[in-house]
């Protein structure tokens, strides 16, 4: 069986005639977020990449956005996010988490790499673009789509990001669409960047709800974050697809949160104590144990929501990198 061609093997040109440049990223795969703050030394490093496109004609230093992708990986609808912020002068990074670790999918096993890992990508890939000739330092987004919106949550947090790269650096604004929310950590500080989410309703992977209560604790923190929550809308509703049921799926929506100490310790919800050796599987051991886990999940979109996202990311990208 051929092995399947990885993102940065592509040749990927827009319409526009913005082709794509393969930028690598020297990041890890920690443990857990314990490791990834608390011991770094002992964390498997790897170089993970992805494609930089930049507006043509662009006089001085642009804005640039850090597209991450979800559990099914890079997908037509994210190059046409990359395209559209491309379109409006903002240079777009899409990252492959998958690639490099020989991932394909994390639909049915989340555990494949952990979710710290998944935020060590972003951190790390916000340093490299950081000092990007063409780029704008100070004028940094991301938006993240499910596994890539809880990347991107948790590569803005204060006491992730700044043992990643530059403690001063910081991202302008996160968007996190449709974003599993269920690490957080107890002190959710984001500085001055801007946090918006967008959940829909009928989200069946994800709590919509749980998303509400990290937007409410980012904004107790004194963040500037907010959230809108889409009637009607299923996962991956910026796909222009037909709603599909997957049946591979693993989730646990409904599971409690397991919380992080400002170590990176996370708390297991029964116990309610740090604990630097819990990892993701084991919170999702006990979420199945528990009766938390689902088989199956849906996505796609139906009307008009594609374009309602669109309408969402461009008026939140304009307002937060050109002001």
């Amino acid at each position: 069986m051929t092995a399947p061609q990885r993102f940065r093997d592509r040749e990927v040109v827009f319409a526009n005639g913005v082709r794509g440049e393969t930028v690598d990223v020297p990041s890890a795969s920690p443990l857990n977020y314990w490791q990834a703050i608390s011991d770094p030394s002992a964390m498997p490093r790897v170089t993970v990449d992805g494609k930089l496109f930049l507006p043509k004609a662009a006089a001085g230093r642009l804005p640039a956005v850090v597209i991450v992708p979800g559990s099914l990986s890079i997908a037509a609808s994210h190059l046409k996010h990359a395209e559209t912020l491309v379109d409006m002068g903002i240079a777009a990074f899409v990252l492959d988490p998958f690639g490099a670790r020989g991932v394909t999918s994390t639909v049915s096993n989340q555990t494949q790499f952990s979710f710290a890992a998944s935020a060590y990508d972003v951190a790390a890939a916000v340093g490299v673009l950081a000092e990007h000739p063409a780029l704008d330092r100070t004028r940094i987004g991301l938006q993240g789509h499910s596994r890539g919106g809880a990347a991107v949550l948790t590569g803005a947090t204060r006491l992730f990001c700044a043992t990643v790269h530059d403690r001063a650096l910081g991202v302008r604004s996160v968007l996190a669409a449709y974003p599993w929310c269920g690490h957080q950590f107890l002190d959710p500080d984001v500085g001055t960047t801007e946090v918006r989410v967008i959940v829909g309703d009928q989200d069946d992977w994800v709590s919509p709800q749980q998303a509400q209560g990290y937007v409410q604790a980012l904004r107790l923190r004194g963040a500037e974050a907010t959230i809108r929550i889409v009637a009607g809308a299923e996962h991956s509703f910026d796909r222009e697809e037909a709603i599909q049921h997957i049946a591979e799926a693993s989730v646990s929506p409904a599971a409690p949160t397991g919380y992080l100490a400002d170590d990176g310790a996370l708390v297991h919800p029964t116990v309610g104590r740090p604990d630097p050796k819990l990892t993701d599987r084991d919170l999702a051991v006990y979420a199945l144990k528990a009766g938390y886990g689902v088989r199956g999940a849906t996505i796609g979109s139906q009307g008009d929501q594609p374009a309602l996202f669109r309408e969402e990311m461009t008026g939140f990208f304009r307002r937060t990198l050109f002001s």
